[in-house]
């Protein structure tokens, strides 16, 4: 049997299809609208950032816009003005270079009649007046030989007056008190460029005007000009050489064996050249051609003694060299050993003794034949000896160093022997008659002698057969010292940059010099009493400061504005030195003792 189709259930089931394809149609609609809304949103929100970056854009512009008219305009007017200004100067340019070229062509114009003028004058000069030529000549040649002659009087005039100085400083008992201004070094620089005084604290303010005056620039910024000038017994400029120095101090060292006690210290601010001047370069290379011209005092000093030495051959001389240091306020022995025969610092005392002198119990002295043997032990005593770096010196010695030549002299001093014979006229006087001279070549010796053994069995002085036997009246050796002296620097601990141990050294270094200036100032006050034993320094050179030595003081400054403080303490310093009057300096005499 056939199946029938219900047409409706078919019609319904399409309906029912077709219906949920609807549904799903317009679901995907609604998806699409949503998602067309949030298109057209986030497309609104770029449209509306595209019109603000629009807008800063332009305002953006706008302001270059006015920026640059702001700049073209600041611009075209100084160009304008610089522009009609190279146009002035090329018209001036113009206008000098015709007047040039007219001066020019003048000049040639000129030129040319004065060769003619001189040509007709030479030849007039050569024919008619040859005489005259030759008399100016000779007088030219004449007054060429006075000015000579004036120079040479004038050099002579200045050395006579500066041995009577000299002679008048001694007969006075002054202090010698030189001056010397170091060059300027690569440091001052890099001072003047780190200080706050400006670049000005690198100008050279202390110069040497004369041999014997410093002019110092006191001037400070919108104040008047101020210059202070300072006179010693002899200024060295910074062109001056260490021979030239030590040429003025040599004449020291005569003295020393004439029987006198000589002292030079150098005094002065650190880094202002004191080691320099006394010890001389620092440089290892020995073997360096201007070795010698570098070497200070010291070292100059010690040739020049046994030169001196070795031209007196008939008198015998013994040399001893002591090196000691004051570091920290107290005394240390720089050639003492230790049982390694190490070179140690052994801390000595200095004492006063009965007459009234400085004498340092236990300090060791070692006996030189020779400067060589001089300078190798101060090799050994520098490498020992207090140093640290600062801000002002890289290598600044933290102590003051004494190095003591003893010279012991035994000669047939001819004041010895006049009073060998005086003692002998005197005794014969004292004998009176009983006493008849005596000689080998006399007859009656015999007779004097036979006489003189027969009246007593052991001969009285004076019935000795020779005068000469009355007293043995032996010669005390003759012991004379040269000090030489190098001071540590006074400093500032502001400026040299020290602290912990370096700041305490400092301290010490100033109040040691401040010491041994209130010994200058008591000296050259007359006060009843001089305060020595305020500092180990001042006590151990009291003989040299107040007693009858020569003492020179070598004042070393620095040249520039940044250490013009310093070097008015120091030229005052040496200002004070020069007014002490002590007793005129003397001469130690050999001894003689009877016996």
């Amino acid at each position: 049997m056939p199946h029938f189709v219900n047409r409706d259930q078919i019609f319904a089931h399409q309906v029912h299809l077709l219906e949920h394809k609807l549904r799903s149609k317009e679901e995907r609609i609604l998806e699409l609208e949503t998602e067309n809304a949030l298109l057209h949103l986030r497309l609104a929100e770029c449209m509306g950032k595209l019109r603000r970056d629009r807008e800063e854009d332009v305002i953006l512009a706008k302001r270059h816009c006015q920026h640059q008219g702001k700049v073209q305009k600041s611009t075209l007017v100084p160009l304008a003005k610089l522009l009609s200004h190279v146009q002035a100067l090329k018209k001036e340019l113009r206008d000098v270079f015709a007047v040039y070229v007219g001066f020019a062509t003048e000049l040639e114009n000129q030129s040319k009649q004065l060769m003619e003028w001189m040509d007709i004058i030479g030849k007039a000069v050569q024919g008619d007046q040859g005489g005259d030529t030759q008399r100016l000549q000779a007088q030219v040649a004449s007054l060429e030989g006075s000015l000579q002659e004036e120079k040479e009087r004038h050099r002579s005039e200045r050395m006579r007056r500066r041995q009577i100085h000299n002679t008048l400083i001694e007969l006075r008992g002054n202090i010698r008190v030189h001056c010397r201004v170091r060059p300027i070094l690569p440091f001052d620089h890099i001072q003047g460029s780190l200080s706050t005084n400006g670049p000005s604290s690198s100008e050279v303010v202390v110069q040497a005007v004369s041999d014997d005056s410093v002019l110092v620039n006191c001037t400070k910024p919108g104040s008047p000009v101020m210059n202070k000038m300072f006179e010693f017994e002899r200024v060295h400029g910074p062109e001056d050489s260490q021979d030239a120095v030590f040429e003025e101090v040599k004449p020291l060292l005569t003295s020393l064996l004439d029987g006198y006690n000589v002292c030079i210290m150098a005094y002065g601010q650190t880094g202002s050249g004191k080691t320099y001047s006394m010890i001389g370069s620092q440089d290892e290379n020995r073997t360096h051609p201007d070795q010698d011209s570098q070497e200070g005092i010291i070292p100059k000093a010690a040739k020049e003694l046994f030169k001196l030495i070795s031209e007196k051959p008939a008198e015998r001389h013994t040399v001893e060299v002591s090196m000691v240091e004051v570091y920290n306020n107290e005394l240390l022995d720089l050639l003492a050993k230790d049982e390694d025969g190490a070179a140690v610092g052994v801390k000595r005392e200095v004492i006063t003794t009965s007459p009234g002198t400085s004498e340092v119990p236990c300090l060791t002295y070692e006996l030189v034949q020779s400067s060589v043997e001089v300078m190798q032990l101060l090799s050994t005593v520098l490498r020992v000896r207090a140093h640290s770096p600062t801000l002002v010196h890289r290598d600044s010695s933290r102590s003051h160093l004494i190095v003591t030549l003893t010279v012991t002299s035994k000669s047939p001093n001819p004041q010895a022997l006049a009073h060998r014979l005086q003692s002998a006229r005197q005794n014969v006087q004292h004998c009176g008659p009983q006493k008849q001279w005596w000689s080998p070549r006399c007859p009656r010796a015999a007779s004097s002698r036979s006489s003189s053994s027969n009246s007593s069995p052991q001969s009285s002085p004076c019935h000795s057969p020779c005068p000469a036997s009355w007293h043995v009246v032996p010669q005390e050796p003759l012991r004379t010292k040269l000090q030489l002296v190098d001071l540590a620097g006074s400093e500032c601990a502001g400026t040299s940059g020290v602290s912990g141990a370096a700041l305490w050294e400092s301290s010490c270094i100033n109040r040691s010099l401040s010491a041994l200036s209130d010994v200058l100032g008591a000296l050259a006050e007359q006060r009843p009493h001089v305060p020595y034993r305020n500092s180990k320094l001042t006590h151990l050179l009291q003989d040299s400061i107040g007693g009858d030595a020569k003492l020179l003081v070598m004042l070393c400054v620095s040249p520039t504005q940044h250490f013009l403080s310093e070097t008015l303490q120091s030229l005052g310093f040496g200002y004070r030195a020069r007014q002490v009057q002590r007793h005129t300096p003397h001469r130690k005499n050999a001894g003689l003792k009877r016996k």
